[in-house]
């Protein structure tokens, strides 16, 4: 949901009814961009984006290098009182740039997102040599250089430019100061609207720019609705052309598709990738930032500019895309593992309307055959927005509701947003007042905002105090009418503030430590985040023991590290065909910044959709990495059956393909989860090579060997394609080769049925192809190995095995299987490193054989350990009726899928 623009002071109470009413009402016009701040409306970024400055230089007589740290001294040529500690330091495939003032002036330096184990992976210089005007190190095929006047660091990978800091000297980094008579405006207040921000600690932004010479397109720095190679914001002369990619979590009502202006979550990752070369920059940051790009034939240049903390700033030096996902994760940790049921279809509405609907929703999934494992509840099943309650007329009997859903292998998840209603007879507010664990205003009261319950007060999560009680209200003996298969969805946590600046958080309200919230503002939906998870792994341990249950919750507000707590999506869109195209480019976007499990609200969120839309909107989510239809209280019911009986077949279609997919899609999070990489990715994350690639962002790779190129205009008739490398590509419905042209381009027919998807040569995939009712249903069906082969009959692939729901992967309860099909043979094997301690009888009964030379009637497959045979036919890549037969068939080899076996296929004679 969203919150609305507009509101001021808290109102009278009878007025305030009447305000939250309205918000209520339908829906309004699309967002107003003058409610929120631009550049010139921010008094740093105003001062210092696009401002250079020569006056900082390093002392050479400081600079000292030990081990894996270079240290050294930042002064600033203008004002000798000044003087920055700068440490650059080696960790084998990255380098971390740190500047700061003395550590007793109190900058803030963000909490809980790097490893803790990064010390470890720390690594000495190849070789560094101090000189007169500059030091020179190496680590790897990284050649780094520290030049001292002014200022600059420059990394060559290879042999070649690859990043260069402060090469336009716009490196400025405003130091802590006593307030003086004549400081220039906007130093020590500054007010936007009606809202005036206080400033204690005077101007501390930090500036710097960074170069990417060699490349043309950049990516990252989520969240914004564009493009995913990020479009310049000035031009060659230096002239805006556009915003700034801002990056400030906010409550975005109605979000423009094709905007850098900011929304939900903030991630300061930027990567750049050109033929040979993939590198990336993290700014480890949580204040308001603002980011400048301009492109030419030299190369990307970047400007940045924080309101304050801290420069933390951490160089990616690849060069290939895998390696920047796996450095990266090294950094700020891999993505949580899933439960399994999480990676399956959730149906979700603002509202369902009592216990009968959900019945009746529940029922309509079985009735027109359609299979999902979530429905949600959003605020209205509360007692007046009092989150951890149930409106007793509406929901009487939740705890046997849920029982009922989990019966036949269903959850629900509720949602639990961070304001809380001030009322003294809730117990949340009570018990959270008491124990003073209230974000304060700048005065040192409970701040008092408004949101959904009216008058509201938000918890301090900086605190870890506050972090471990309010964990504890996910207790089955806390959160009455719960039960172990009730799940969470943390909404509003940017934090949304209806009366506040920029429907946020004054940025001088003041958290735990003194610190104020302009520091963390970007962090503070995460850390809400983070305890809520933290609850329900207590939850789990308390009902399972030790193995416990792995959290599922939904945020809409992320930042850094988020993967590492669970899914978020991207906020509210709208139901039109230009969210439906802008929700690839942002998924892929938020998967590069190492947040894989992500999606968008299938339909839109605002809006009514038709069946059309509604259609191809679920046939491209059949894909995402997490899969939800969600509507807005006003618009028409949108389940899948409503929409007529064509499309209530092509949704169902869609939905079971996506369940027909899960074990590929749950090895791919397994990936993700032990190196960092998306799941859902550009096609130049496996083609690096492929220039054409760089800026496709209406097609996308799922994980190595799906290539998918969803339909995404209203109307279309046919649809271009770009098949990238040398193939072969197979269609993904029929098995048929496709011949794309010498420059890799298709432009085929499409129908409403047709949902463009590709096979790529040299992988196997694993899959179920049972139609079941949920996750749960289906969790002792047998497998089948979908083989397409290369150009020389090869393939490999893999699948991850576990209980798909507990924590007992951590202590090697697991089985990661390796299939590779070579010179007529497909063995099983388990992944090199992976143990083979989980046991199960599930099995491989169909092995689909796509790329074969010759007919079915000439082969025979025979198990080369039993010598037992298998009779090889023709047959379908799906399942579907009046589907080509251009595949080869082992039909029921029963093959044991956690053993080790071979199965040669022999031409017969």
């Amino acid at each position: 949901m969203s919150g609305r623009q507009g509101m001021t002071a808290s109102p009278h109470p009878v007025i305030a009814l009447l305000l939250l009413a309205s918000i209520l009402l339908p829906l309004c016009a699309a967002i107003k961009m003058e409610e929120f701040k631009k550049c010139t409306d921010a008094a740093f970024c105003n001062r210092l984006l696009g401002t250079k400055d020569e006056r900082y230089i390093v002392d050479p007589a400081s600079v000292s290098v030990t081990g894996a740290k270079l240290s050294a001294k930042v002064l600033n040529k203008n004002n000798p009182d000044v003087s920055l500690t700068l440490t650059l330091t080696a960790y084998g495939s990255f380098l971390r740039m740190h500047v700061n003032e003395d550590a007793s002036k109190g900058r803030f330096e963000v909490p809980g997102v790097l490893q803790k184990d990064l010390p470890q992976v720390e690594s000495s210089w190849k070789k560094s040599k101090v000189a007169a005007a500059h030091t020179s190190l190496k680590l790897g095929k990284a050649d780094v250089v520290l030049k001292y006047s002014p200022l600059q660091l420059s990394i060559d990978i290879a042999g070649k430019p690859a990043m260069i800091f402060n090469s336009r000297q716009m490196f400025n980094f405003e130091y802590l100061r006593q307030k003086k008579e004549g400081d220039p405006e906007g130093w020590w207040e500054e007010t936007f609207k009606s809202h005036v921000d206080s400033k204690p600690r005077g101007p501390e932004a930090i500036s710097f720019d960074l170069s990417f010479p060699g490349f043309s397109h950049v990516y990252g720095i989520p969240e914004h609705a564009t493009s995913l190679s990020l479009a310049p914001t000035v031009d060659l002369a230096e002239n805006t052309t556009s915003e700034p990619y801002r990056l400030y979590n906010l409550d975005v009502f109605e979000y423009t598709a094709d905007s850098p202006f900011g929304l939900y979550g903030s991630i300061p990752i930027m990567w750049a990738h050109r033929l040979g070369a993939t590198v990336g920059a993290f700014w480890l940051n949580a204040a308001e930032m603002f980011v400048d790009i301009s492109k030419s034939d030299q190369g990307t240049a970047t400007n940045w500019v924080a309101e304050s903390g801290v420069l933390d700033l951490f160089f990616l030096l690849g060069p290939t895309p895998h390696q920047v996902s796996e450095q990266y994760a090294l950094i700020t940790g891999p993505s949580a593992l899933p439960q399994y049921f999480a990676l399956g279809y959730h149906q979700c509405r603002w509202n369902y309307r009592d216990e009968a609907d959900v019945r009746e929703v529940d029922a309509n999934f079985d009735k027109f055959d359609i299979p999902y494992d979530v429905i949600w509840l959003d605020i209205e099943h509360t007692d007046g927005k009092r989150y951890f309650t149930w409106d007793q007329h509406l929901f009487p009997h939740p705890a046997q509701l849920q029982d009922d859903l989990a019966s036949h292998g269903r959850r629900m998840v509720t949602i639990i947003d961070p304001h809380i209603k001030r009322d003294p007879s809730y117990y949340i507010y009570q018990e959270a007042e008491k124990a003073g664990y209230f974000v304060k205003d700048k005065d040192g009261k409970d701040f008092d905002g408004w949101c959904w319950p009216g008058s509201s007060s938000y918890l301090d999560m900086l605190n870890p105090a506050v972090r471990q009680w309010w964990a504890g209200q996910f207790a089955l003996s806390k959160y009455k009418g719960s039960t172990p298969s009730l799940y969470v969805w943390n909404d509003m946590n940017e934090p949304s503030v209806f009366n506040g600046p920029e429907i946020t958080m004054p940025k001088d309200n003041m958290h735990f430590g003194s610190v104020e919230h302009r520091d963390l503002h970007n962090q503070n939906g995460q850390l809400f985040h983070q305890a809520t998870a933290m609850g329900l792994e207590e939850r789990g341990r308390a009902v399972y023991g030790s193995d416990g249950d792995r959290p599922f919750v939904l945020s809409r507000a992320f930042f850094a590290g988020s993967q590492a707590i669970g899914p978020i999506w991207t906020g509210d869109n709208t139901a039109d065909w230009d969210h439906l195209r802008v929700s690839l480019s942002m998924i892929m976007s938020i998967g590069l910044a190492g947040l894989p499990f992500n999606g968008a609200d299938v339909g839109g969120f605002f809006g009514n959709v038709d069946a059309e839309l509604q259609t191809r909107w679920n046939q491209l989510a059949t894909f995402y990495p997490f899969f939800r239809g969600h509507g807005h209280l006003d618009t028409k019911r949108r389940e899948p059956w409503l929409f007529g009986d064509d499309a209530t077949r092509r949704i169902r279609d869609a939905i079971r393909q996506r369940y027909v997919l899960l074990p590929y899609i749950y090895t791919l999070f397994r990936h993700a989860n032990t190196s960092g990489v998306p799941v859902m990715r550009p096609l130049w994350f496996d083609f690096p090579e492929e220039p054409a690639a760089f800026a496709i962002d209406d097609e996308f790779m799922l994980g190595p060997g799906l290539l998918a190129a969803p339909v995404l205009h209203e109307g279309a008739q046919e649809r271009a394609v770009y098949l990238p490398g040398a193939g072969p590509w197979y269609d993904a419905q029929s098995g048929a080769m496709v011949k794309p042209d010498t420059q890799g381009a298709l432009k085929l027919p499409v129908t409403m049925d047709d949902v463009p998807s590709y096979l790529r040569g040299g992988h196997i995939l694993p899959l179920r192809e049972r139609a079941r009712r949920s996750t749960v249903a289906a969790k002792n069906d047998p497998y089948t190995l979908l083989v397409i082969l290369d150009g020389k009959e090869q393939a490999t692939g893999d699948l991850y095995l576990d209980d798909g729901s507990s924590f007992a992967y951590k202590r090697g309860l697991y089985a990661h299987r390796l299939f590779t099909y070579k010179d007529g043979v497909l063995s099983s094997a388990p992944l090199p490193g992976s143990p083979s301690r989980y046991t199960t009888d599930l099995y491989i009964e169909r092995i689909i054989i796509v790329g074969l030379k010759h007919k079915a009637a000439s082969y025979v497959a025979k198990h080369k350990e039993t010598g037992e045979t298998y009779t090889v036919q023709e047959g379908s890549v799906a399942q579907k009726a009046g589907i080509a037969q251009e595949a080869l068939v082992v039909r029921k080899p029963d093959l044991p899928v956690a053993s080790d076996w071979s199965l040669q296929l022999s031409i017969t004679k």
